[in-house]
């Protein structure tokens, strides 16, 4: 059976939240807490499905190089945050910060000086950083809200992986 590997817990809840909707079995998800302990999370194990960062790609290929186990990545372009709010739209992120009750907070922030002339994907992934557990959290909510026509390819490819679904839904 394989294990998959996610980087953090935010990873885990999105994956897991995206797989029930779908209705998709998932192996056991394991948090390595940063890509840095792959290497020890890859001991003992013969098939993974690896979910990381494409900033990450340089090291993930350095440690799998050393390997013996049979490994499938699936590679988030920046990160999976990045992910989320590009399937959502940021209008459909907005409307999620706004079902929590956290559009004065995320208001606030957009104005500040240092968050003015960005993108608004930009400022909404700084936000959801900027506060312990809000990647958490809004990993959960995002992956509820992502259209399934619009499922970010990292994750529909690894849930693809996992069981009986297809891109189209089915």
């Amino acid at each position: 059976m394989r294990t998959v590997l996610v980087e953090g817990e935010s990873d885990r809840r999105a994956l897991r939240t995206l797989a029930l909707r779908l209705g998709v079995a998932v192996p056991e998800v394991v948090v390595m807490n940063g890509i840095t302990n792959l290497r020890a999370h890859l001991v003992g194990r013969t098939a993974v499905l690896l979910l990381h960062d494409l900033a990450e790609t340089t090291y993930v290929d350095r440690v799998l190089a050393d390997s013996p186990a049979d490994v499938r990545r699936f590679v988030c372009d920046a990160d999976l945050e990045d992910e989320l709010i590009r399937a959502v739209g940021v209008e459909g992120m907005l409307a999620v910060v706004d079902a929590h009750g956290e559009r004065a907070a995320y208001d606030l922030m957009a104005q500040q000086p240092a968050q003015r002339d960005r993108p608004d994907a930009e400022r909404l992934r700084r936000w959801l950083g900027a506060r312990s557990g809000h990647k958490i959290s809004y990993a959960g909510y995002l992956a509820e809200a992502v259209p399934v026509g619009s499922v970010p390819a990292p994750l529909g490819d690894l849930l693809l992986s996992c069981g009986r679904w297809s891109r189209d839904g089915c």
